[in-house]
């Protein structure tokens, strides 16, 4: 049903700690480096512990701006869901976190997933372009699971 491959408006950055004596600095958002409909609106941050996966989810309205730095390392799922997209039916799986620190932008309608596979707790920093349940948290919760579907295509094995 998916073919390994790119997924188009996945949008990945290389993110680099700058060392010095006091420990390390990381640069997780620049309105310079990105377009302005990704745009961060919210923000926070997630603890997962050793292998713990999040998602299989996707959302109908909100792009995703997550940010991958460790400590720990994540295998990222993505599947493209979007029957109008040029990679339709492609997922790719990466790992990112500590090894591999990385900014990666999730548009609408990719569905994601992120494992720890590190052997400690792992810190995910996530940045959406929309408020979790929109205005005073008033709105349904975009988001459509798919985890808890034994019979969903989305599988992170």
């Amino acid at each position: 049903m998916f073919c390994d491959g790119p997924i188009d408006g996945v949008v990945f950055r290389s993110l680099k700690h700058y060392h010095d004596t006091r420990g390390w600095l990381c640069e997780l958002f620049r309105q310079d480096e990105i377009a302005p409909e990704y745009f961060p609106v919210m923000a926070y941050i997630s603890m997962t512990m050793p292998g713990v996966a999040r998602g299989p989810h996707e959302h109908s309205d909100q792009a995703d701006y997550f940010c991958f730095i460790g400590p720990s390392n994540f295998r990222l799922f993505m599947w493209d869901n979007r029957s109008g997209s040029p990679t339709y039916r492609n997922r790719h799986a990466v790992v990112v976190g500590s090894e591999n620190p990385q900014a990666v932008i999730v548009p609408v309608g990719v569905v994601h997933a992120y494992k720890n596979v590190g052997t400690e707790p792992g810190i995910v920093f996530n940045a959406p372009n929309r408020l979790y349940r929109g205005p005073g948290k008033s709105q349904p919760v975009d988001e459509i699971r798919h985890e808890d579907d034994e019979k969903s295509a989305f599988r992170l094995d």
